[in-house]
């Protein structure tokens, strides 16, 4: 409209000029005649305002006698309560606690290797044998000497209870057996020592020392083992979610690498805040039944502070915002059919997920909100509504 009475305004304009002078504006300039090029421009300017002003007065009256030339239109919709679902986003690695290396426990030369890189083994299962030095021989030999110290034993036990012999007799048999006992237990764990096994079900996945090798405890390493069903990623959490980031709330994990998201919950959180970074920590197990995921993957954690089954949402983009930061919404009143008047509502807002808002106070279920159109609509102006949902 305002380029429309634009483009007439200088159609006059032209028109009254030419009228008056008989010359044109093209005319008057190619005389490169100063004083008459001032004198044309300020007999346009006067007659510029005069126009301008009746056309106001032309658009006042098209507005008395047609109120529904300048009515805005707009689209509204409906506010319904849904359940509202916020997460914390945060960075994480996966781990394990079930990643080894294993050390030998006896000194020699490691004279058997069972397995090899990759393979699967179960709790317990042999690894490796170290050369005991001839301690199987010393144990078989103790073993012997222990038997008869039984049987001793066993035989002055009998007569002890049928009163033959003397005490100190029963008491030497039966020290000698247990002195006889303590030794063999005590060899027995040591030659034990010199077999390796298995701490936990897993994957060999590198096998370090290889057959031949002296080895000695503490110092060489054997095998690394993997445990790729208990994974878990460990995260810090900033320490005003401590009231909200509890065991059990729901996370959602994604791998960029693998392009995987699973859903799991938090196993566990920590009560310590640490002082130097104001976080605490939290445990979240992840499942890896096909074994895809590795220890020190790097994850994006989801992580669920807030829900409300019936919560009040709306697009941000319709919120506006007075000089007080006080926040309002347009919404409808008077509807008759598509006909309707502004109102204009101020609300306080919580939480935010994707384009949405939670509304906390301001708005009730089922009011009629104005959103294609708010930003140019004023309170109790009239409007007209295409679309309502």
């Amino acid at each position: 409209m305002k380029t429309i009475y634009s483009i007439l305004l200088a159609t006059v304009l032209l028109t009254s000029c030419g009228s008056s002078s008989k010359k044109s504006v093209e005319d008057i300039i190619a005389t490169q005649d100063l004083k008459l090029i001032r004198k044309t421009k300020t007999e346009l300017d006067a007659k510029a305002v005069e126009i301008s002003a009746q056309l106001k007065q032309l658009e006042a009256s098209i507005r008395t006698l047609d109120p529904q030339a300048k009515v805005p239109l707009v689209t509204t919709f409906k506010v319904e309560e849904a359940k509202f679902t916020h997460f914390v986003e945060l960075q994480g690695s996966v781990s394990t606690k079930q990643n080894l290396i294993i050390f030998p426990e006896f000194s020699g030369v490691l004279s058997q290797v069972f397995v090899k890189e990759g393979q699967n083994v179960s709790k317990g299962q042999i690894l490796a044998k170290i050369d005991d030095g001839g301690l199987s021989q010393q144990l078989a030999q103790l073993k012997i000497q222990t038997n008869l110290a039984k049987t001793t034993f066993e035989r002055q036990d009998r007569l002890w209870k049928q009163k033959i012999g003397s005490e100190i007799q029963y008491l030497q048999a039966k020290a000698t057996y247990e002195a006889q006992m303590e030794a063999t237990n005590q060899l027995e764990q040591q030659v034990a020592k010199t077999t390796v096994r298995a701490p936990f079900s897993g994957v060999i996945d590198d096998v370090i020392t290889d057959q031949g090798s002296v080895v000695v405890p503490g110092q060489s390493q054997l095998f690394r083992i993997v445990n790729l069903s208990n994974m878990y990623i460990e995260t810090d959490v900033p320490e005003r979610y401590v009231s909200d980031i509890v065991k059990d709330k729901e996370v959602k994990v994604y791998f960029p690498i693998l392009g995987k998201e699973i859903d799991t919950k938090v196993r566990q959180a920590a009560s310590f805040i640490d002082p130097a970074n104001r976080t605490f920590k939290v445990e979240i197990p992840v499942p890896n039944n096909n074994k895809s995921i590795k220890p020190n993957l790097t994850a994006r954690l989801k992580i669920n502070d807030y829900s409300n089954d019936k919560a009040i949402l709306i697009p941000q983009s319709i919120i506006s915002e007075n000089a007080q930061e006080q926040q309002y919404v347009y919404t409808v009143t008077d509807k008759v059919e598509n006909k309707a008047k502004v109102k204009r509502v101020f609300i306080e807002t919580g939480k935010t997920q994707g384009d949405y808002i939670e509304v906390i106070s301001g708005i009730q279920n089922g009011v009629e909100i104005i959103e294609e159109g708010a930003r140019s609509v004023k309170q109790g102006q009239d409007i007209k509504i295409l679309v309502s949902q």
